[in-house]
Order: structure tokens, then sequence, then C-alpha cells
């Protein structure tokens, strides 16, 4: 989940120059993808949750995999099979989970060794959030102006910062506008300029506040972050609107907690389902009390989780 997001400022191939973004990446809730290349298959096969997949999904992996082949010297096609635990296309990071585990099965079925560094490199190539997805822990996606500038690390280790991701899942169907779509518009909001001449200065308050563990600051900078992305998607040209009637009732219930004393904050992706970030000791109250609010039919929990690894 990212706390500091990256929306918007790119181009296909991200190698323009772009804002960074801090995430935290969880532990219980993930993708787990099996790459097969077979010199008998004639295409790529793709199968998600069980289900066969083609059209866009399929062109867009294919796209992926011929990045491998021409890494690993490879023409075989390939079969992947995949499945989430967690909604999909929903606003809570699925492509950066999946692209993130394709990378990985992917490089490792092609005999390609790389390092961590590399292999978030080639995730972003299928998704720029995937690059994040590959270190564990609180994450930092360096804002690169090229290829060997732009990937991401680990900035502190999942038992730094005892956090608990509370995802209240307010629609788990796929959004009609993805975040792709969203990213070509954001440059039509007379928002997006601002946001991103602030975004160094929110991301140099939010990596001090996990270093030194400042729940207050952390909360503040990361919920200013999330408004101000969603302010941008509102604003732009077609606007979309992602929150729902009841992402609006959670986020408001969430602040007057937190002013009640509950160390608790939210944020949310390009989507309605609200992340509750608190310290692990209200994570209880905390799950309890959104169970509560009508319009959340599952509250999804995770702590910090490691890196992306073969099993």
């Amino acid at each position: 989940i990212a706390f500091i997001k990256y929306w918007g400022n790119r181009d296909e191939a991200l190698r323009l120059p772009m804002n960074g973004s801090i995430s935290m990446n969880l532990d219980g809730l993930f993708t787990r993808t099996a790459v097969t290349f077979d010199d008998a298959l004639q295409v790529d096969e793709l199968a998600l949750n069980n289900q066969p997949v083609g059209g866009k999904a399929l062109e867009r992996v294919s796209r992926f995999l011929d990045i491998v082949r021409g890494m690993a010297g490879i023409d075989a096609r390939a079969s992947v099979v995949s499945m989430n635990n967690f909604p999909m296309g929903a606003g809570i990071a699925s492509s950066a989970s999946a692209f993130a585990a394709l990378s990985l099965a992917a490089a490792h079925a092609a005999g390609l060794a790389l390092t961590e560094t590399e292999l978030s490199r080639l995730a972003r190539q299928g998704s720029g959030s995937a690059s994040r997805s590959i270190p564990g822990g609180f994450v930092e996606w360096h804002a690169g102006d090229s290829d060997v500038t732009s990937f991401a690390e680990s900035i502190a280790s999942p038992e730094h910062f005892d956090l608990v991701d509370c995802i209240a899942i307010v629609e788990a169907q796929h959004k009609l506008v993805g975040s792709t779509e969203g990213h070509a518009v954001a440059g039509s909001s007379p928002l997006q300029a601002a946001r991103v001449e602030d975004a160094p200065r929110r991301l140099a308050i939010c990596r001090e506040a996990i270093l030194n563990r400042d729940f207050e600051k952390f909360a503040n900078v990361v919920e200013l972050d999330s408004n101000l992305m969603h302010a941008v998607m509102m604003t732009s040209t077609p606007a979309l609107f992602y929150w729902q009637p009841a992402s609006i009732t959670v986020m408001k219930a969430i602040s007057a907690w937190r002013q009640a004393g509950i160390p608790v904050c939210y944020t949310l992706d390009a989507g309605p389902n609200v992340h509750a970030l608190c310290l692990a000791d209200a994570a209880h109250e905390v799950e309890t009390r959104l169970k509560e609010i009508p319009g959340i039919w599952q509250v999804m929990s995770a702590r910090p989780g490691g890196p992306a690894n073969l099993v």
C-alpha cells in the first residue's frame, strides 16, 4: 500500500522524470504466479484465479514477457498461472503485486539471476508501482529520470514500525476506469502541477516519520497525499470519482477516531476501498469499529511484509 503515491506524469516506458513514492508491502495479502516457458506453445497463455484470460490483459503480459525473453535470449512462449487472495482491480495494488510476482517468476523460469534492484527495474516495466513490490518492509521508489536511476529499495525492515493496515472493502468489483487510464488524464487537472511540485516535501516528511516512528506526523502527510491525489482525479478531464458514499463515511470516522486518541489514519489508492493504517495496539479496536460501519462488507488486515520471494 502506498503512503505517498505516484500518480500521472509518466510515459509508457517510464523513462521520463518521475515523482517517487513510499509504501509498505503487506504480509498475508499476496499474488502467487507460476511461469513455464515451453517451446511447444504457439502463443502465451494466461490464467488468473483459475480462469483463462485473453484480450488486453494477455497482451500486456505478453509484452512484458517479451522483455524477459529478450534479456534471456530465448523465444519460447510461456504459460502463466496466477492467483490473488485479495480483490483484483479494486484499488488494492493488484497490478503492482501481479507484475512483481510475474517479474520474479518469469526471470527465474528464463534462467536469469537478477539482483533485487534489477528485479525492481524489470517489474517497473510491467507496472510502475510493481517496482516497489519487490523489496520488503517500508520501500521508497526513487524518482529517477532513466532506467538506471528509477528503482525501489527498502528504507526500513518490516519490524521497524509496528503498523497494521486494516483495509475496509467497500467495493470488490473491478473498477470501470483503471489506473493506466487515470494516469493518462492526470495532467488535465489544474491541481496536478502543484501536487507534483510539492511531492518531494511530502516524501521527505513521510520518510522521516517512518524512520522516527512518528505516527502523528506520518498520519497527517499520508492523509494529505491521498486527498491531493483524489482531488487531481476529480478535477481531471474526464473527472474520475472513485470514492463511494461508504468511503467518505469511513474517512470521516477515522478522522474522528484519531481526534479521540486512537492512532489511525486513512489512505486510498485509485479505488473506493479505504486503508485504515494504525499502530498495532489499536488494530483490534479499529477492525471492530470498521465492521460496524454500513457499506463495508469485509475488513482485511495485514502487517508489514517481506520481499517478493520464490516458493
